[in-house]
């Protein structure tokens, strides 16, 4: 599939938009499911997450706007290498994210918190990729075509904040209406985060590309996004989605800077 050009490019050799992985990772060091997920965004200053961005990263803008993304999801059958599994390798998740460009021109995430279920993979994961999960109390559920999603932190501070968004999911949006924002807040095949000394990863991942579908959102009260820094909750989203199921890879932690 051919790239889609972006609406916003911070420098010229910034990387394209790609509904397709631009680097596939061939050889993951974990596999995973992704399912259940829903795209909450809103769009905010460019300036409020630059604020918060380790030395290296830009905001990735779109119309002039940076945003914030809170995705509920659940994390499933994760593979070490693709093929050892590991125990309690299936959790809900719901993260804090924004969009950035790396040193290395890379599009990707930076998540500011990634609240799951499990302590133990919290530790392996903040050891191992420099991510910031944290360790809370989650339930995902299905009724028909609503989803619900709550969860409440224990560790790290601020405990007891917590997160419920419920979306009544539509019908899948079809390729053509699939929109350049679409592109933009769910094409994205790199994570990036900071080490301690200073420094900044990259790790690739790979999937097919999202079946996005239409959503509506019935309930969304959260305090994920404040913890993170950033004082969208009193306001709806300005983009909702659902993103459905997909496989991933992942690649190894390198470092770019």
């Amino acid at each position: 599939m051919e790239p889609i050009a972006a609406t916003a490019v911070p420098s010229p050799s910034v990387e394209p938009i790609s509904r397709e992985p631009l680097h596939p990772v061939t050889r993951p060091v974990m596999t995973m499911r992704w399912d259940r997920l829903s795209y909450l965004h809103w769009s905010v200053a460019p300036e409020l997450v630059q604020a918060q961005l380790p030395v290296g990263l830009t905001a990735d803008l779109h119309g002039g706007r940076a945003w914030v993304g809170l995705i509920p999801f659940v994390m499933g059958g994760i593979r070490a290498a693709g093929r050892v599994p590991l125990p309690q390798g299936t959790f809900p998740e719901t993260n804090v994210r924004t969009y950035v460009v790396g040193p290395d021109g890379g599009r990707g995430i930076y998540f500011h918190s990634l609240d799951i279920t499990h302590l133990a993979p919290t530790a392996v994961a903040r050891g191992g990729y420099r991510l910031p999960y944290c360790w809370s109390r989650m339930h995902v559920s299905r009724r028909g075509e609503q989803m619900g999603y709550l969860a409440r932190r224990r560790w790290p501070a601020p405990a007891g904040a917590t997160s419920r968004v419920i979306v009544r999911v539509g019908a899948r949006v079809p390729d053509p209406r699939i929109s350049p924002l679409d592109d933009f807040l769910s094409a994205r095949w790199a994570l990036y985060a900071a080490t301690p000394s200073g420094g900044l990863l990259r790790a690739r991942v790979s999937h097919e590309p999202w079946p996005l579908r239409e959503a509506e959102l019935s309930v969304c009260q959260d305090a994920f996004t404040t913890a993170a820094g950033y004082d969208v909750a009193d306001r709806p989203p300005d983009h909702v989605r659902y993103g459905g199921d997909v496989t991933v890879n992942v690649g190894p932690p390198q470092r770019v800077a």
